[in-house]
């Protein structure tokens, strides 16, 4: 009923002109259902929702009217009561907003080949353009939110009017609604985001990645720095100790050029790469404190995103028909759907003739597939 509302909707302001056509603009669409693991899913949610918001509500009123349940009909009802509240546009405006400006970093951190140096720039933007927000955005905020609610019909709230009584009794005294969405609403929500950039991306841990970032073999060792590295390894006490910070920047000056003089070595995009060449050319037993130091470069990865990452696919692969699978074989599950990419290039006679080859069986495997199958 949302898509066939809104696909008439669309034609009606297309044919008045409001709105254009072409290749991409204006496509049906409906809400998108938010994911449990993924929060960045509620960003598209939130967007879809303000932009539907007319068939949206229009579908809740029909429910409303010919719903055959009394619990549907009064769901509907508590929805659109809820909805057409200047708190609710608010609030969804809010979220629309900092999850938008969230969302490029999020997409950033998900990517499986991290770029260590735009990663460490997106975090500095969010957070620069948090406390950019709270200190000069509400006005334009507001006004936003008012647009919204007089183009839908949705009575505008008067900053200056008293809160209502529920939200002022909740402070013990009167306060005014100007009050109660700047400080309450709009400024700790903006402050609890805030916070929340610090403690998972503190000054700590951006050092540390500006320091990982100068390893990147990209542009011929662009970002190469020896200061920034040699910096790295005291960060890792247990594995370098102070005599081997100088050995260690003696055999940084030298790696560096001698990789770039290596013709076997040029054009690697990533550190993965040059750690398999810097092995199949033996240079970490001619540098061995700088292949440590890559070794756990790379480690640091795989021990924060890839288990959010496994966490993420666990919904997936251990569901509710399959709640009793054992360690060992959700172990491998996972595996293989978290590098489906890698076993999507595995072919099935492979995989028949390595099941032949484990054990002595009566039946050729491939035969009893092709029997199958026929």
């Amino acid at each position: 009923m949302i898509r066939q509302i809104e696909h008439d909707r669309l034609v009606e302001m297309i044919e008045n002109g409001e709105i254009g056509t072409g290749r991409g603009q204006n496509q049906e669409t409906s809400l998108k259902r938010p994911g449990d693991t993924r929060w960045g899913s509620h960003y598209v949610t939130v967007i879809r929702l303000a932009n539907m918001w007319q068939s949206v509500t229009e579908v809740l009123e029909n429910v409303l009217v010919d719903g055959e349940e009394y619990e549907t009909r009064g769901k509907a009802v508590g929805l659109v009561q809820k909805m057409e509240t200047f708190e609710f546009v608010f609030i969804l405006m809010l979220m629309k907003h900092l999850l938008g400006v969230i969302q490029p970093l999020s997409c950033a951190l998900q990517q499986r080949d991290q770029d260590i140096l735009n990663a460490i720039f997106l975090i500095e933007n969010v957070k620069e353009s948090l406390r950019s927000f709270r200190e000069f955005g509400w006005d334009t905020f507001l006004q936003e939110v008012n647009d919204f609610c007089g183009a839908n019909d949705i009575s505008i709230t008067n900053m200056d009017d008293d809160a209502p009584k529920r939200i002022s009794k909740r402070n013990g005294s009167n306060i005014k609604n100007y009050h109660h969405y700047r400080v309450e609403i709009f400024c700790q929500v903006v402050d609890l985001l805030t916070q929340e950039m610090e403690n998972r991306f503190s000054e700590a841990s951006t050092d540390l990645l500006s320091c990982m970032a100068c390893l990147d073999p990209k542009n011929d060792f662009a970002a190469f720095n020896v200061h920034k590295l040699v910096h790295l390894a005291t960060l890792y006490p247990k594995d370098f100790t102070s005599t081997q910070h100088t050995e260690l920047f003696k055999q940084l000056e030298t790696f560096v050029d001698v990789v770039r003089r290596d013709a076997r070595l040029n054009g690697i995009e990533d550190l993965a790469s040059l750690s398999q060449k810097i092995v199949e050319t033996k240079k970490d037993k001619v540098f061995p404190l700088v292949y440590r130091l890559i070794e756990l470069v790379l480690i640091l990865p795989v021990a924060t995103a890839s288990v959010e990452r496994v966490f993420s696919a666990m919904k997936f692969v251990k569901t509710d028909l399959r709640n009793r699978m054992g360690d060992e074989w959700l172990n491998d599950s996972l595996v293989v759907y978290n590098e489906r990419s890698i076993f999507a290039s595995v072919s099935n006679e492979r995989i028949l003739k390595r099941f032949q080859d484990m054990d002595t069986r009566r039946n050729q495997l491939s035969r009893l597939t092709d029997a199958r199958a026929t």
